[in-house]
């Protein structure tokens, strides 16, 4: 199987510049078009594991990231994404042009992807029990995935789970963990080894640096996990690892609150989350140390079967 890394960097940016890039991530195939060469270094980085397609085979998704023509390439060059001819979002500054390729990808599937209940959180598995973490920006939530992903948990995803009707399982889609402003530096301490893109700065989220997925849980994409517990961490200045029980009733509110398609998917959505709820142990989660907070996952993760 060839993958990313198997492309010298000018066969990258020929493939990006021509006929497309085809990865897969999880169950999506992506084509990405982009002229941007900073693009083509960032996914040469943190997208080397990835399986690469075969060029113009099916794709779920088009992501086309080019830079305008005119003037403005040259004052103030941006970043737009077109999609079926059409522009969705503003252009952004071409340095954010990474990130912004991370946010169209969840759009594409937060938008397309209805096979699934798709809820807005970190997914993490260890000993085959899969644990969702929804969570607001500012909670914590990713430093807590980046800090399990470097401690041996496989990574479902940073930022979308998808919950399978047919069976109710999460079904992997591994891309880079998004961090951003303090949260950077936390990881880099805590694990050195990680490898990250370009720091980027000064975008809508503030400083953002991407950590490139661990190797093995892109090589187990096809993995289904079994959904074990729901944990809706807030990290807290100063607070002890703390976990406390939520009601099903509570659990099934909250978890529909970050659901993104949950009203689309009318009746066949709330059978998803209700077999969710009902097979799933619900927590809060304030913690303020990474160490105290890998110690209360790990219990809850339970020994190996």
């Amino acid at each position: 199987m060839l993958t990313v890394s198997s492309l010298a960097p000018a066969q990258l940016r020929a493939r990006l510049s021509g006929p497309g890039l085809d990865v897969q991530t999880g169950p999506f195939a992506n084509r990405i078009h982009s002229n941007i060469p900073h693009l083509a270094a960032g996914l040469a980085v943190l997208y080397a594991d990835y399986p690469l397609n075969e060029a113009g085979g099916f794709a779920d998704f088009h992501l086309d990231l080019g830079q305008p023509g005119g003037i403005r390439r040259w004052w103030r060059p941006q970043v737009r994404f077109e999609q079926d001819g059409k522009f969705p979002f503003k252009p952004l500054p071409v340095a954010q042009a990474q990130p912004f390729c991370e946010w169209m990808m969840n759009w594409c599937v937060s938008n397309r992807a209805h096979g699934y209940l798709i809820v807005h959180a970190a997914v993490v598995e260890k000993h085959g029990r899969g644990i969702i973490l929804p969570a607001p920006p500012g909670s914590g939530k990713s430093t807590l995935c980046a800090a399990l992903v470097c401690r041996g948990w496989r990574l479902l995803s940073d930022e979308l789970a998808l919950v399978r009707h047919a069976d109710g399982l999460l079904v992997p889609v591994p891309r880079p963990v998004s961090l951003k402003n303090r949260s950077i530096e936390v990881i880099r301490a805590f694990a050195p080894e990680a490898v990250f893109g370009s720091v980027v700065h000064g975008t809508m989220k503030g400083t953002v640096g991407l950590m490139r997925a661990p190797g093995d849980s892109i090589r187990r994409a096809g993995e289904a996990v079994v959904p074990h517990a729901i944990v809706f961490p807030q990290w807290e200045d100063g607070a002890p690892a703390e976990l406390e029980p939520v009601t099903r009733a509570r659990l099934f509110m909250r978890v529909a609150d970050n659901a993104f398609n949950y009203t689309l998917l009318g009746a066949r959505g709330f059978d998803t989350l209700a077999g969710l709820a009902q097979r799933s142990a619900g927590y809060t989660f304030r913690y303020s140390k990474l160490d105290e907070a890998m110690a209360v996952f790990d219990a809850l993760a339970g020994e190996a079967p």
